[in-house]
């Protein structure tokens, strides 16, 4: 991943191949989250039998379709876009949180979507993608406070808030670099900033 993006400054205007790349992205992440979600119960249930809030450990993979729109896509509204489309994807397979999975899509993109924002839309380093990583984690950890961990006290939401934080900002920023550099790679970005990277580097 580099820090020297685009040589004309923030993309703010979308393409209609940007706007069928999130929702190829989209779609394929929202197949992935309902499988993770049948996936998902059995370990987190085992490692939060002693502290419930490192159930959190187990929640980053969510959050990851968000980080990859906003690296492959890189403009205001990416993160949302892709990770919403991917919780109405896989609510409409079939999760068991239903339709409150829109609702968790929506605050995890804002807050993936945060973390850019702060530096314009300009940079696309480490930096906004730890803080957005972070941010988003949380925003889905305060939205649980109120909507599934109502009985827990205020040590237990604050600790999930900082594990799932800090699990999304590690974890799912590493896959999802991870992912775009792969598909970058192979040839399947050569329209969107990280093939161009990619040519660059192979060039040199």
């Amino acid at each position: 991943m580099s820090t020297t993006i685009t040589a004309s400054g923030p993309l703010t205007r979308w393409r209609t191949i940007d706007l069928l790349t999130c929702a190829f992205l989209g779609v394929a992440f929202g197949v992935a989250y309902w499988a993770w979600g049948l996936a998902y119960e059995a370990p987190a249930t085992a490692v939060s039998a002693g502290f419930p809030p490192l159930s959190a450990l187990f929640a980053w993979p969510w959050l990851v379709a968000g980080i990859v729109g906003m690296l492959v896509i890189r403009r205001p509204g990416a993160a949302v876009f892709t990770e919403l489309l991917a919780a109405i994807v896989s609510a409409l397979i079939g999760t068991q949180w239903g339709l409150t999975t829109l609702v968790s899509g929506l605050v995890q993109g804002l807050g993936v979507e945060l973390g850019f924002a702060l530096f314009g839309y300009a940079v696309y380093s480490w930096a906004p993608l730890l803080i957005g990583g972070f941010l988003g984690g949380a925003f889905e950890a305060v939205y649980e406070w109120y909507s599934y961990w109502t009985d827990w006290g205020f040590g237990y939401k604050i600790a999930y808030l900082f594990l799932l934080g800090g699990s999304v900002a590690i974890f799912g920023s590493l896959l999802a670099v991870g992912l775009t550099k792969l598909l970058a790679n192979a040839g399947a970005l050569a329209a969107f900033p990280p093939g161009q990277e990619a040519r660059e580097r192979a060039a040199v």
